[in-house]
């Protein structure tokens, strides 16, 4: 008998465990795209299925004395939702699993299914149904089915020479997790931020059809997801630190805890902005800002350098 390899979870990461788990699974010919991307793609009959999973925890990816039980239910819609809308598709369905104490109020129930309901309406989405069981705390698993009208944008397709450009906010969702780390509500707008981010739903497909080489929501952090693209590419991204608009929120927030707040733009996640790569003559809309450039190497850098501090969030850190 095979005798299990040293090591823990911890020691290779959320990622590392995938492309550990990822040779056991072996892809049939419908199978487009497999592990790997922010969604799978399989043959079906009358065209393809895009399709993605998340894994939602209570006191991991939300508390209830944070967030609102409505607000629990659009944030794992919407990222779920975002995942689509990184391979340049639309999210047409979900089902949803829920595991619940049993002394949970009904109402809660209720408010969580309404969140769902309406982030859902946003894309035109609905949710088929699932299942339900009870649990120690609140745990979601949610999949989302969707479509691409063309090819599916991957991570893999940035290439030397590409602009690097960013649709969406960034840092929000992060300087309100850290106001409500520190037991205050203000500023609102960053704190809303956090509990219900506002995802560029139709940005993924205008990408798509802007001829983008290469697309990624930002759920861990820009530069965190930016070295997926750079790794699945096989290039190196340098992001200019000057390209950002801090915006005033992100300001005050950063004077009040004393935190640089490009840190929030640069490795903040749960915004679920978009950030893709395009040939540089291609004219994108004024809603896609471009932060960077693609270049022969490996890894990302901000101006030039190495960042010195944690590029994002990291699952078993």
């Amino acid at each position: 008998m095979t005798q299990p390899r040293d090591g823990l979870v911890a020691d290779i990461g959320e990622f590392g465990l995938i492309e550990e788990l990822r040779p056991i699974f072996s892809q049939p010919d419908d199978v487009v795209v497999g592990p790997g991307d922010d969604a799978a793609v399989v043959k079906m009959a009358g065209g393809r299925c895009v399709v993605s999973t998340d894994l939602l925890l209570e006191g991991r990816h939300f508390r209830r004395d944070w967030s609102s039980a409505e607000d629990v239910g659009h944030k794992a819609a919407a990222a779920n939702l975002s995942d689509i809308n990184a391979m340049g598709g639309r999210g047409t369905s979900m089902v949803i699993g829920l595991g619940v104490p049993g002394s949970t109020p009904l109402e809660w129930v209720r408010d969580l299914a309404r969140g769902f309901a309406d982030e859902t309406a946003e894309v035109g989405a609905s949710v088929l149904g699932g299942d339900v069981s009870a649990a120690d705390s609140v745990v979601l698993s949610v999949t989302v089915l969707g479509a691409c009208e063309g090819e599916p944008v991957l991570r893999s397709g940035a290439r030397p020479g590409d602009v690097v450009a960013v649709c969406g906010r960034l840092g929000w969702a992060a300087a309100g997790f850290h106001v409500l780390g520190r037991g205050f509500r203000s500023p609102r707008v960053v704190v809303e931020a956090h509990r219900r981010p506002e995802v560029p739903y139709d940005a993924g497909p205008e990408a798509a059809s802007l001829g983008a080489t290469a697309l990624i929501d930002v759920s861990d952090g820009l530069l965190a997801d930016l070295g997926h693209v750079a790794r699945a590419s096989g290039v190196g991204v340098d992001v200019r630190s000057d390209a950002f608009g801090l915006d005033e929120p992100l300001q005050a927030v950063g004077a009040a805890l004393g935190v640089d707040p490009l840190a929030f733009v640069l490795t903040g996640g749960d915004d679920y902005a978009l950030a893709a790569t395009f040939a540089p003559d291609v004219r994108l809309p004024d809603r896609w800002r471009v932060v960077g450039a693609v270049g022969e190497g490996e890894g990302v850098t901000v101006d030039g350098e190495e960042y010195a501090e944690s590029t994002g969030h990291q699952h078993f850190a």
